[in-house]
C-alpha cells in the first residue's frame, strides 16, 4: 500500500504558491483578492486564505518540542491532562464542603472556593476541606486581597496538620489586588506590598501559587484576543518586577504566578492565543535569568467567557461555552472553568452546573483531548496564527512597559481607555450585525419570551463603595442592548409586523425572512405570508390581522411599481416599511416613504426608533 502512495505522489507535480493564486484570480472573475478573500482581523493583521510549507519553514514556532522552552507546545511532555475545575461561591461553610464533596465524585478534580473575609479562619478552613484530599484534589482559593496571608497561614497549617507531602499539594490563592484597580478604579497600591510576605508563608509548597494575573475580567469586558495578551505579560511581569525588587529569588518569584485568562469564541484564535501567550511569558521570565528554564512555564487556569453569553435562546450558551473549551483543551491549558449556560441571568442551577461539567468531561473521555499534546503543532494556519499573535502581543507589551509598567499605565487609565473603547466598538458592530450573536441579534427565537429572566447584577464581593479615584472599566455583555430592548417591548407592547410578500418568488422570499429575522429581535410578532396578487390585497389583509407594521417584501427593481401604491393605500393606518435599499429609494422617500431596513441598518437604533414611533 505504501508503494502505491509513493507511486501516486511522484504522478503528480505540487502546484506553486503562485500558481494556486493564478487559479484563484481567474475563479474571483476579477474581483479583488484582498477584499474578497484576505481576511484583517480585529487583532491587527491579515489572515491569508490558505498557507503552505513555506509559509511555516520562516516561523521559530515549530521548533520546540512539547515540554521545552519556550514552552510554546505545552508544559506537558507525555499527554494533555488538565484540571477540570468548578467554582463554588461559599455562604455556608458546610454546605460547601458537602457540594464539594459531591462535584468530586462526578468528574471534577479542581475546586474554587469563593468566601468573604469574615469566613477567613481556621474552623472555616477545616470545615470547607473535610474528607478532600488535598495531595490529589486541587484546591484554590479567592478572598478579600487584604485577609490573603492571614488565609494562607491557615492554609499552611492545616496542611501541616494533615501531613501532607508539600511537593503533591496541588492549588492556588487569588491575589490579584490590580484587578480592582483595573475593573473598579480602587487604589490597591498599599496592598501590593504584601505580596513578598505571602509568597514566603508559601514557599515550601512548589506547586501551590499565591500570586494571580486575571485577564479573563479584561476578556469579560469585551477585550480583543490580543489585548488579553499582551495585558497579561505586561500585568505578569509587574508582579515579576515588584517582588525581585523587593529581594523575591526570580525562580521562586515566577513559580508563584498564576493567569486567570479567558476563552472567546474565536476557536483557532484562541487555540494559538495560549501557545503564543507561553512563548512570550518565557521569554520575559528568561531576561530575568533564573536557575531552571522550569521558572519560565506559564501555569494559565482557563475560564470561557461571559461575555457573548445571551439571556434569550440562552441554551445557545452551551455551544458557545463548549467550542471554546475545546480551544483551551487543544492549548494544553493547565486548568479549566466551564461557565454554567444560566450565569448571564440567574445563580447556577444543579442542572447547569452538571452540563458545564460534563461539557468537559466529554472532551476527555470521549473525545480524548487529554491524549495528544498540543494537536496543532505544525498546522500552517495556528503556526502563522501563534506567530502572528505573539508579534502583536509583543507590542502592546513593550508599548505598556514604555509607559512605565502596567501598574502606571493602571494608574493613568490608559489600559482601562484601551479596553473600554473596544467594548464601545463592539457593541456597536453587534448594533449593526457586523458581529453575529445567534439568537439574539440574528435568528432570534421569534416566540421566546422572557419568562421572568432579567440579567444578572454585577458586584464587589468586599462590599465596599467608596469612590473610585481611578478611571475603571465599564462593560455589559454584549447581548445586554437587545435583551432589554427587547425586554421593554415586552413588558410594555408587542406589536405585530406583517410581511407583504409580492412580486418576484425567490426576492420576497429572501426579503421576508430578513426582515422577519431584523424585527423580531426587538421581539415583534412577525407574520409571514406566501405572496399576494395585488399591494391591495396585502394590505387588507393586514389590517385584518391588526398589524401595526406593514412590510412590502419584493425586488428592488418591483418597489418602484409596488412601494408607492401600497404606502397610499395603507393610508397611514399601520407604519410603512420597504425591505431593502432600492435604487428608488430617493423617489421613495420624495412620496413619503422613510422606513426602510436593509444590511447596512444599524438594527439596534433602527428598532429603537420604530417602538418610539408605536410608542413603545
Amino acid at each position: 500500500m505504501s508503494n502505491n502512495r509513493e507511486k501516486l505522489f511522484t504522478e503528480f507535480k505540487a502546484p506553486t504558491t503562485q500558481e494556486w493564486l493564478d487559479k484563484i484570480e481567474v475563479d474571483l472573475k476579477g474581483a479583488d483578492f484582498n477584499k474578497r478573500l484576505v481576511w484583517r482581523t480585529n487583532e491587527g493583521f491579515n489572515v491569508m486564505p490558505f498557507y503552505r510549507r513555506e509559509d511555516v519553514l520562516k516561523l521559530k514556532t515549530p521548533e520546540s518540542l512539547p515540554g521545552e522552552f519556550p514552552f510554546v507546545r505545552g508544559n506537558k511532555k507525555n499527554d494533555n491532562t488538565w484540571y477540570i475545575r468548578q467554582e463554588i461561591d461559599v455562604k455556608d461553610a458546610r454546605e460547601a464542603n458537602a457540594k464539594a464533596l459531591d462535584i468530586l465524585n462526578k468528574g471534577i478534580d479542581s475546586i474554587g472556593f469563593h468566601f468573604h473575609a469574615d469566613m477567613v479562619n481556621a474552623e472555616t478552613i477545616e470545615t470547607l476541606l473535610k474528607d478532600i484530599r488535598c495531595d490529589i484534589v486541587e484546591v484554590n482559593f479567592s478572598t478579600c486581597k487584604r485577609h490573603s496571608v492571614e488565609l494562607a497561614k491557615l492554609l499552611v497549617a492545616y496542611f501541616e496538620k494533615q501531613g501532607y507531602d508539600k511537593e503533591k499539594v496541588v492549588g492556588s490563592i487569588d491575589w490579584d489586588p490590580i484587578e480592582k484597580m483595573v475593573m473598579k478604579g480602587k487604589d490597591m497600591t498599599e496592598v501590593l506590598a504584601v505580596a513578598p510576605q505571602l509568597i514566603d508563608v508559601l514557599k515550601d509548597y512548589p506547586q501551590f501559587r499565591c500570586i494571580t494575573v486575571n485577564t479573563v475580567a479584561l476578556n469579560n469586558a469585551g477585550a480583543y484576543i490580543v489585548q488579553e495578551l499582551g495585558y497579561a505579560l505586561a500585568w505578569g511581569n509587574e508582579y515579576l518586577q515588584q517582588l525581585t525588587d523587593a529581594g523575591v529569588d526570580i525562580d521562586l518569584a515566577a513559580k508563584k504566578i498564576k493567569f486567570n485568562m479567558g476563552i472567546s469564541e474565536n476557536y483557532f484564535m484562541e487555540l494559538a492565543k495560549f501557545r503564543a501567550a507561553r512563548m512570550l511569558w518565557a521569554q520575559i521570565v528568561k531576561q530575568y535569568e533564573p536557575k531552571c528554564d522550569c521558572a519560565c512555564k506559564m501555569c494559565v487556569n482557563a475560564i470561557t467567557t461571559k461575555y457573548n453569553q445571551t439571556l434569550f435562546d440562552s441554551y445557545v450558551n452551551l455551544l458557545r461555552s463548549q467550542t471554546e473549551a475545546m480551544s483551551a483543551a487543544l492549548a494544553g491549558v493547565h486548568s479549566m472553568v466551564v461557565v454554567p449556560f444560566d450565569a448571564a441571568y440567574e445563580e447556577a442551577t444543579d442542572f447547569s452546573e452538571r452540563i458545564a461539567r460534563n461539557q468537559q468531561l466529554l472532551l476527555k473521555e470521549e473525545c480524548h483531548f487529554n491524549t495528544v499534546v498540543d494537536p496543532g503543532a505544525g498546522s500552517y494556519y495556528i503556526e502563522h496564527l501563534t506567530d502572528s499573535l505573539a508579534t502583536e502581543g509583543w507590542k502592546i507589551f513593550l508599548k505598556v512597559e514604555e509607559e512605565g509598567g502596567f501598574l502606571a499605565a493602571v494608574k493613568a487609565g490608559t489600559v482601562q481607555d484601551d479596553i473600554n473603547a473596544t467594548n464601545i466598538k463592539r457593541h456597536g458592530d453587534a448594533a449593526k450585525r457586523k458581529e453575529f450573536l445567534l439568537g439574539t441579534n440574528q435568528f432570534p427565537n421569534f416566540t421566546e419570551k422572557s419568562e421572568g429572566k432579567r440579567a444578572k447584577a454585577c458586584y464587589c464581593g468586599c462590599g465596599q463603595q467608596e469612590e473610585a479615584p481611578l478611571k475603571k472599566i465599564e462593560s455589559t455583555r454584549l447581548a445586554a442592548d437587545f435583551e432589554e430592548l427587547r425586554i421593554h417591548t415586552e413588558e410594555t407592547r408587542v406589536p405585530t409586523a406583517f410581511m407583504l410578500t409580492i412580486g418576484n418568488l425567490a426576492m420576497r422570499q429572501a426579503r421576508a425572512q430578513f426582515s422577519c429575522n431584523f424585527l423580531a429581535c426587538a421581539g415583534y410578532k412577525v407574520v409571514d405570508n406566501l405572496g399576494f396578487k395585488t399591494v391591495e390585497e396585502g394590505i387588507d389583509a393586514a389590517l385584518e390581522a391588526k398589524a401595526d407594521i406593514v412590510v412590502l417584501c419584493s425586488s428592488d427593481d418591483e418597489y418602484a411599481e409596488y412601494a408607492v401604491p401600497a404606502f397610499k393605500y395603507l393610508n397611514g393606518r399601520a407604519m410603512f416599511v420597504v425591505a431593502g435599499a432600492p435604487a428608488c429609494m430617493d423617489d421613495l422617500k420624495a412620496a413619503g416613504i422613510e422606513n426602510f431596513i436593509h444590511v447596512k441598518c444599524n438594527v439596534l437604533e433602527t428598532l429603537k426608533e420604530y417602538n418610539q414611533k408605536l410608542g413603545i
